[in-house]
């Protein structure tokens, strides 16, 4: 028995492969991967205008109406396409092409795609905008036109022939061909029941893809959007969310007997937001739904404990400094600050007890001390005096240079070795958030590698006598923005504060802009010449409302920006690996850094530092 259920099941897959193989109109054995073009797709849709905050990401696979051959209905698949789309916040390209026969024909179509999609605007009707879209591609870049032929040429030879559909089909077909041809020629398209034969080369609404693609779009409201990150044969792919009502209402009459149910559990609305029970099914679910639907009504359960985020009551909570600071945040979509828009509450660790440096930590940070008290100790050269103990050859040369262009300066010629006051201050601004629960190995946590990393920051800077400040920042919306105050300027390094830092704990989200906006004000007012601004942190910018994605991205480096008009000096140091993503965007090539092995950074962190301010 147990033999015969394994041979069917054996016979089962090798059928299954068997039939989607045959089944599948692209070619395989030429697919080209997203993943491998990413980046430079990136840079070529920046580099014809595409808005820098927009991310190349994959899409996920989405239902379409096609009409199927017999051997497609057979193997139950071609119900859904991965196909190209953008709005203003999202690029999205299938995770995979595998329509030409030819890789290099799959490569083309991708840069093809991010091309049209740097010169596209909002999209009103699917053909039409298509049609605009690429016509001014190539007017605008003539050397474009033979790669769109090359393509065009071999996508129209895998196109359905017309004379082999219904009426309305093969007129949309011919109409179709025709826009290719010859962009911007066609006005008005047939409508039919079903979608056209996948068209790789045009770029498709970011939703209603299951309507007539002959209709116009500019009745469509914004409340779809793209959620989560659905994982499908371990690729990050996107969903579409709509809002619906919810029906959980207990009106209506039960017209069967409740003796007939097998189970109570059987007939419960369930609401997803109250439920806390895993489902180890929800990613091969959610990779096969074309969208998601999201309830208006949000309900609390009646019993059990309250699993979401809420601070906690004051008698436990930190102590709050004053009423809080009303501070602006950028909005990209209007292209302006939202003046007092945000609220920051400094906030004081409560019931933190003193605490000496840990032992496990002594002996590396006598020996980081001793580097920074060399630090301090060191004589620096001052070039161009009037006198010291060397010639500057530097200076020498300019002036021999000027004097035979008739223009005679006066300057020093000399190098004087000199000992020299560090005139600058720096402020350690740590992420808090919830993320920093997680663990790097079996024993620690990202909170454990940030706590000692800022004592052994600590150390560092008393030693060398440096002016610097401790904050940690976690945020719940923009009404509770909340920074930690470990270290003031004006406070010395001492047992008090190490207490504190050990006893820091992760927060909430990451509003990271408010908290550098305060961190430049509060850096703002130090008399030093040079001021620092360090950032450590694990991950995006996130929260709970719309400060998620590209609006997170475009605010923080726009606080970049407001630090560096003050004369401050903004630098990142994260140990997350998509780092390269989005931070070059934010603080510039040389503004960051990435902390590959996470338990590296307490010792990493002092060195940075160094070699920022030497």
């Amino acid at each position: 028995m147990g033999i015969g259920v394994e041979v069917e099941e054996w016979a089962g897959e090798i059928w299954h492969k068997f039939i989607t193989r045959r089944a599948d109109p692209g070619f395989p054995e030429a697919q080209v991967e997203l993943e491998d073009m990413q980046r430079s797709l990136a840079v070529l849709f920046r580099a014809l205008g595409g808005a820098s905050g927009v991310a190349v990401e994959a899409s996920s696979a989405r239902k379409m109406v096609l009409r199927r051959s017999l051997i497609q209905q057979v193997a139950g698949s071609s119900q859904q396409l991965a196909v190209a789309w953008a709005d203003a916040e999202n690029l999205r390209l299938p995770a995979s092409l595998a329509v030409y026969p030819d890789p290099a024909l799959n490569r083309d179509l991708y840069r093809w795609l991010a091309l049209l999609a740097a010169t596209s605007d909002k999209m009103r009707h699917w053909g039409r905008d298509n049609q605009r879209w690429t016509k001014n591609l190539l007017q605008q870049y003539p050397a474009m036109r033979p790669r769109y032929q090359r393509l065009l040429e071999a996508h129209l030879a895998l196109r359905p022939d017309p004379n082999s559909l219904k009426k309305n089909e093969a007129a949309l077909e011919r109409a179709l061909r025709q826009a290719l041809l010859e962009p911007g020629s066609v006005v008005d398209f047939p409508v039919t029941e079903r979608a056209p034969f996948p068209l790789p080369l045009w770029l498709y609404p970011a939703e209603r893809l299951g309507d007539p693609q002959a209709s116009d779009l500019e009745g469509e409201d914004d409340e779809g959007d793209v959620i989560g990150a659905a994982q499908g044969e371990g690729r990050d792919v996107r969903k579409q969310a709509k809002r619906v009502e919810d029906n959980s209402g207990k009106e209506g009459l039960l017209l069967f007997r409740l003796e007939n149910l097998f189970s109570w559990s059987e007939h419960i609305d369930v609401d997803r937001c109250g439920d806390d029970n895993e489902d180890l099914d929800a990613a091969r679910v959610a990779d096969d739904l074309d969208e998601i639907a999201l309830s208006r009504k949000r309900k609390r359960k009646g019993g059990g404990l309250k699993l979401h985020l809420d601070l906690p009551p004051s008698d436990i909570d930190d102590i709050p400094l004053g009423e809080g600071i009303k501070l602006p945040e950028w909005d990209f979509r209007k292209n302006a600050l939202q003046a007092d828009f945000v609220n920051v509450q400094m906030m004081q660790p409560r019931d933190q007890e003193a605490a000496p440096l840990p032992l496990r930590l002594s002996q590396l940070a006598r020996r980081i001390r001793r580097q920074f008290e060399n630090l301090r100790s060191e004589p620096r050269w001052l070039h161009q005096q009037p006198q010291g103990d060397e010639l500057d050859l530097q200076a020498c040369l300019d002036f021999h240079v000027e004097r035979q262009h008739g223009q005679v300066a006066e300057r020093g010629l000399f190098m004087e070795k000199r000992q020299q006051h560090r005139d600058l201050s720096c402020l350690l601004l740590a992420d808090l958030s919830m993320s920093t629960d997680s663990h790097i190995n079996d024993e620690r946590r990202v909170i454990d590698v940030v706590a000692d990393s800022m004592l052994l920051f600590g150390e560092a800077l008393s030693a060398v006598g440096d002016d610097f400040a401790l904050y940690g920042f976690s945020s719940l919306r923009r009404h509770q923005v909340r920074m930690q105050e470990i270290k003031r300027f004006d406070q010395r390094y001492e047992d008090g504060v190490r207490g504190t830092i050990q006893g820091l704990k992760p927060g909430y989200y990451t509003r990271m802009g408010a908290a550098i906006r305060q961190a430049s004000a509060l850096l703002k007012d130090r008399p030093h010449k040079r001021r620092v601004l360090l950032l450590v942190t694990d991950g995006k910018p996130n929260d709970l409302d719309l400060y998620e994605g590209r609006y997170g991205v475009e605010d923080t480096r726009q606080a970049v920006l407001e630090a560096q008009k003050m004369g401050i000096i903004p630098f990142c140091i994260t140990i997350d690996r998509e780092a390269a993503d989005y931070l070059p965007y934010m603080f510039g090539a040389n503004g960051y850094t990435l902390i590959r092995e996470p338990e590296h950074l307490p010792t990493r962190l002092p060195q940075l530092y160094r070699q920022l301010t030497q």
